[in-house]
C-alpha cells in the first residue's frame, strides 16, 4: 500500500512549477506515465539548477574575503532566488524556542547528519524568569536550570544471542516498548513486517549483522559506499573471519556517480535464484550528498541478494517517501542522536524483516543493549552482566561505576517526571567518524519536561515517549523540510564556487566532490580548501581552524574512485594515501587497509540548519583567499595559549 506521503514528493519545485519525482519512482513508475514522469522532473531540475546558478551572485567571483557580501545583504539575495524559503519560518520559530542553545552557545553545528529525538525544551523545566536571546527569531527564552543529581535512565550492554533476541524478545520495559513503538512509527514500519533490537550504535548494528549472516552458503557481502565508514569497516572484517568474499562498488571521477556496468556485473547472476549474499546499500551518500537510484535494490534483490540498507544519512522524513512496502529490504539500520546542536551521540536501532530472521545463524554477540530505567540501574547498583555504563554526578547516590573507553550511555528524564540533568558536552569532532549517529561516548540525556505533556498511558496501559523533536518533524512534513535544506545547500555549494585566488589563473579557493548544484542532492557536502598555488591545505586543518570560529565540521576520506582513460592524467595528482598517526591500533589497522583515496572536509545541514549557518561557513573558507590566513591564526592561536596549533 502506497504512502499517502509519497504523493508530497511529486508536488514541489522550486517554484511550484511542476512535479518532481524521487529515485522511488525512477524504478516503480508504470511504463505508460515513466516518459511523462521524467520529461517534468528532468525540465524541473534543469529549471532549478539554471536558476540557482542566475540568481546567486550572478557573474561575480570573490578574491577577497573583505569584499564578500554582509549577511543581511547575502540573505536578501538569498530569498529572492528562493522564495518559497519563508514557507519554512516554522522551523526558524521551533529553532528558537525549543533548541535556543543553538543561540546561547553561538555555534554553527555542521558535523552530523540524521534524526534526533528530543528538543533542548525538553533538557530544562520552564522557569517563570525569562531572558532575552539573540536569535534570527528573537524572542523569550527560559534560562537554564540547575542541574539535576543523576541521569533517569541509561543505557545497558548486554550479550546476547540476535536470532533469538528477534524471534522471542528479552524482557523489555515499558520504556522500551513505548521507544520502539514511537520509533517504528515515526519511520514507517510495520511491526507485523519488521521486528527491532536496540543497539549501542551504528557500528553494532552493522556487525551483529555481519556476526549472524550465514556467508557458509551466502558467501559475498557487496557494499555501496563512497566514503571510509567505521560501521562498515567493522562490518567488512567480521565478514571477512567468517569467510565471506568482500566487494565494493566503484565511483566514477568527476562526478563520483555509481560506476553503473561494474556494480551491475557484481550484482548479476546467470542463475537468478542463486543465493549470493549481502548487499548493503545507502541510499545516499552521508559524506557527499550523492543520492543512489532506489532500483539497485530491485536488482539485488532479484539476483538472489539480501538486501541491508542503511538509512542513517536519510533526512528526518525521507522514510515517508523511501517507498518501504514497494522494497521491503531483509534489514534496515538506523540511528538517533539525543539532541541537535549538543553531543548527538544516541543509539541505533536494527530492524529485521521477520521473514528474513530464519536465515540467520545463532551467534552470541555484543552489541545489544536495554534501556534501564533509573530505579532499576540503582537498584542493581549499576552492576549487570556485560554492561559498561557511563554515569556522571552521581555522587550523591553513593553510586561509583568505572568509565570504561568502551562506556557509551543514552541517559535523561523520563517521563512523568520533570527533572534536569546537565547538557552533555558536544563531542569534540575529528576525523569523519560514525560518532554522531553511533552515539559514541554519550553522556546525559533527557526526555523532561512538563509531566502531563511528556507522560502519557494509553487506555490498555502502555506508556508513551514523547519524542518532541521527530513529532516537529512530523508536523513540519517532508515538503517544508527537504526544501528547506535543498535551498541552503544548493546555496552553499553556489557560493562556494564563487571564491577564487587573486592570480591571473583564478585558481578555484575550493574544490568539491560528488554532486554540484543539483535539485535532488542531498544536504551534505565534501570539499577541500586550495591555497594560491594550488596545493591542498589538510582537512584536519581546516577542521581545526574552523572550531576555533565555533563551526564543527568534520573529515573523511573518499575512496573506491575510478579513472576512465580520459582522466587518467588526473589520477596521480588526485589520489592519496591515508596518512600515519593514528590514534590507536584500530585506527592503524583501518588505514593500513585502507586503498588510495581523498581525505575531504564534510559539512552536513540538519532540519533546524539555517541560513547563518550556511552563511558562516562560507565567510570562514573565504578567509582563505588571505594567503597569510593560516599563519596569523597560528600565531593568533599561540598568543592567546601559548602553544602551538598542530597543523
Amino acid at each position: 500500500m502506497q504512502s499517502p506521503c509519497l504523493k508530497e514528493i511529486t508536488e514541489v519545485c522550486i517554484s511550484g512549477c511542476c512535479s518532481c519525482s524521487s529515485p522511488l519512482f525512477k524504478s516503480t513508475a508504470s511504463h505508460h506515465t515513466t516518459s511523462k514522469s521524467e520529461s517534468t522532473s528532468l525540465a524541473c531540475r534543469r529549471d532549478f539548477a539554471a536558476k540557482t546558478s542566475s540568481s546567486i551572485f550572478p557573474n561575480t567571483q570573490f578574491t577577497n574575503h573583505e569584499s564578500i557580501p554582509s549577511l543581511q545583504k547575502s540573505f536578501s539575495d538569498f530569498t529572492k532566488a528562493y522564495s518559497r524559503y519563508y514557507e519554512t519560518a516554522e522551523v526558524d520559530q521551533i529553532r528558537a524556542q525549543e533548541y535556543y542553545h543553538l543561540s546561547q552557545s553561538n555555534h554553527t553545528c555542521l558535523d552530523y547528519i540524521g534524526i534526533g529525538l528530543f528538543s533542548s525544551f525538553q533538557l530544562h523545566k520552564q522557569e517563570s524568569s525569562k531572558q532575552m536571546v539573540p536569535s534570527s527569531s528573537t524572542s523569550l527564552l527560559p534560562s537554564p536550570p540547575k542541574n539535576s543529581d543523576y541521569p533517569f535512565f541509561s543505557i545497558s550492554y548486554k550479550t546476547g544471542n540476535l536470532k533469538m533476541e528477534l524471534l522471542h524478545g528479552g524482557h523489555e520495559s515499558e520504556l522500551e516498548s513505548a521507544m520502539r513503538r514511537r520509533i517504528m512509527s515515526f519511520l514507517n514500519i510495520s511491526e507485523n513486517d519488521y521486528s527491532m533490537v536496540f543497539t549501542a550504535n551504528r557500528t553494532s548494528a552493522f556487525k551483529l549483522v555481519a556476526e549472524s549472516y550465514p556467508y557458509k552458503t551466502s558467501r559475498k557481502l557487496l557494499s555501496v559506499y563512497d566514503y571510509e565508514s567505521e560501521a562498515v569497516e567493522s562490518m567488512i572484517n567480521s565478514s571477512e573471519k567468517r569467510g565471506a568474499q568482500v566487494m565494493s562498488a566503484e565511483f566514477s571521477w568527476p562526478r563520483l556517480r555509481i560506476q553503473s556496468e561494474k556494480l551491475r556485473k557484481m550484482i548479476g547472476s546467470k542463475k537468478k535464484k542463486r543465493k549470493r549474499g549481502l548487499f548493503v546499500f545507502p541510499v545516499h551518500s552521508r559524506v557527499t550528498g550523492s543520492r543512489y537510484p532506489y532500483i539497485w535494490m530491485t536488482i539485488a534483490q532479484e539476483n538472489g541478494w539480501h538486501v541491508l540498507v542503511d538509512v542513517c544519512a536519510l533526512g528526518p522524513k525521507d522514510m515517508d517517501s523511501f517507498g518501504l512496502s514497494l522494497f521491503q529490504p531483509d534489514f534496515l539500520v538506523s540511528s538517533f542522536y539525543k539532541v541537535y546542536g549538543e553531543n548527538p551521540s544516541g543509539f541505533a536501532c536494527l530492524l529485521v524483516k521477520k521473514s528474513a530472521i530464519a536465515v540467520l545463524e545463532a551467534s552470541m554477540s555484543t552489541g545489544i543493549v536495554n534501556l534501564v530505567p533509573a530505579h532499576e540501574f540503582l537498584q542493581t547498583g549499576g552492576e549487570s552482566s556485560g554492561t559498561d555504563i557511563e554515569v556522571e554526578e552521581i555522587s550523591k547516590l553513593r553510586l561509583q561505576q568505572d568509565i570504561l573507553d568502551i562506556s557509551r550511555s543514552f541517559s535523561g528524564l523520563i517521563i512523568k517526571h520533570s527533572r534536569q540533568v546537565t547538557p552533555a558536552k558536544r563531542l569534540e569532532q575529528g576525523e569523519l567518524s560514525d560518532s554522531a549517529e553511533e552515539g559514541a561516548y554519550s553522556e546525559e540525556l533527557e526526555i523532561s519536561g512538563e509531566s502531563e505533556r511528556l507522560a502519557k498511558s494509553s487506555k490498555n496501559g502502555n506508556q508513551e515517549v514523547v519524542c518532541r523533536s521527530l513529532d516537529q518533524v512530523d508536523s513540519l512534513g517532508l515538503i517544508l523540510i527537504t526544501n528547506r535544506a535543498r535551498y541552503l545547500i544548493n546555496w552553499l555549494v553556489s557560493s562556494l564556487r564563487k571564491l577564487k585566488h587573486p592570480n591571473s589563473e583564478g585558481v578555484p579557493l575550493v574544490k568539491i566532490y560528488g554532486p554540484k548544484i543539483k535539485y535532488d542532492r542531498g544536504p551534505a557536502l565534501a570539499f577541500n580548501v586550495f591555497d594560491w598555488k594550488g596545493e591542498k591545505v589538510e582537512p584536519v586543518l581546516v577542521q581545526k581552524l574552523a572550531d576555533r570560529n565555533n563551526i564543527s565540521l568534520s573529515y573523511g576520506f573518499l575512496h573506491h574512485i575510478w579513472f576512465s582513460d580520459k582522466y587518467a592524467e588526473e589520477k596521480g595528482r588526485v589520489l592519496e594515501r591515508r596518512d600515519n598517526g593514528a590514534k590507536d591500533m584500530a585506527a592503524n589497522k583501518l588505514k593500513a587497509k585502507s586503498g588510495p583515496g581523498i581525505s575531504v572536509v564534510t559539512a552536513a545541514l540538519g532540519f533546524l540548519s539555517n541560513f547563518e549557518d550556511t552563511y558562516r561557513l562560507w565567510a570562514f573558507v573565504s578567509q582563505f583567499l588571505d594567503a597569510d590566513f593560516v599563519e596569523k591564526e597560528r600565531w593568533r592561536y599561540t598568543a592567546l595559549n601559548q602553544k602551538t596549533i598542530e597543523v
